[in-house]
């Protein structure tokens, strides 16, 4: 068992303003773990809004500290401070970028991800909820999601195509207010295999974790 990432370096007044590692972010790390085979030999890791940097801490513990980029966006400056911090506590060479979900790192990073990682704000809000929250940087801009929790998710779900390699793995953490299914569905259309891949009960929440690969995958391409 792969061991959680130390975040104690992090203080109360943290996690006022970045989102403090909870079930969401409990259940994509056994998504993660459950695939180390697959994810074993990534060269370059990407989190959409990395928050404390625990996740990304965690696949450098499955891809080698060393061994691969881990690159960490978020539009938090609070967050990409504490990601770098988690990181050096960790012994994973986080690399935080301030920015907007992928908009510095399009074209580059074309076909290049081996591992796409999105813990989005996913909860059902009114989209004045989520605008105000964007607009004032406040903490509940980690969780609202506007109308049907999707209004970020559907902006990154049009980039992962894109963005994966042909060893691609994309998680998506996911609940059934998103409408899970319909998001398989769509990313069908956009040629990715998927599947739900975990799910569990936290509280009144329902998580589900979300998978999606190329259905040319050197390893899943006899099982899609």
């Amino acid at each position: 068992m792969i061991p959680t990432p130390s975040t104690s370096h992090l203080k109360a007044v943290d996690f006022e303003s970045v989102y403090e590692p909870a079930e969401d972010t409990f259940i994509l790390l056994d998504a993660l773990e459950q695939d180390v085979e697959l994810l074993k030999g990534s060269t370059i890791c990407l989190e959409i809004g990395s928050g404390s940097g625990c996740v990304s801490a965690f696949l450098g513990s499955i891809c080698g500290s060393s061994s691969a980029l881990y690159l960490c966006t978020d539009l938090n400056p609070h967050a990409t401070r504490c990601t770098l911090e988690t990181g050096v506590a960790n012994k994973v060479p986080l690399d935080p970028i301030l920015t907007n979900l992928t908009s510095s790192l399009l074209p580059r990073l074309a076909r290049q991800v081996d591992v796409l990682v999105f813990n989005p704000p996913y909860v059902e809000t009114e989209d004045e909820e989520l605008y105000d929250a964007q607009e004032e940087g406040t903490i509940e801009k980690a969780w609202a999601g506007g109308e049907s929790g999707m209004k970020i998710t559907n902006k990154v779900l049009e980039q992962v195509e894109l963005l994966l390699s042909n060893r691609g793995m994309f998680y998506l953490v996911a609940i059934p207010q998103n409408k899970p299914l319909e998001i398989l569905e769509q990313m069908k259309e956009r040629g990715l295999e998927g599947e739900i891949t975990l799910k569990r009960r936290a509280g009144r929440e329902h998580l589900h974790i979300l998978r999606f690969w190329r259905s040319t995958h050197p390893k899943l391409a006899t099982s899609s």
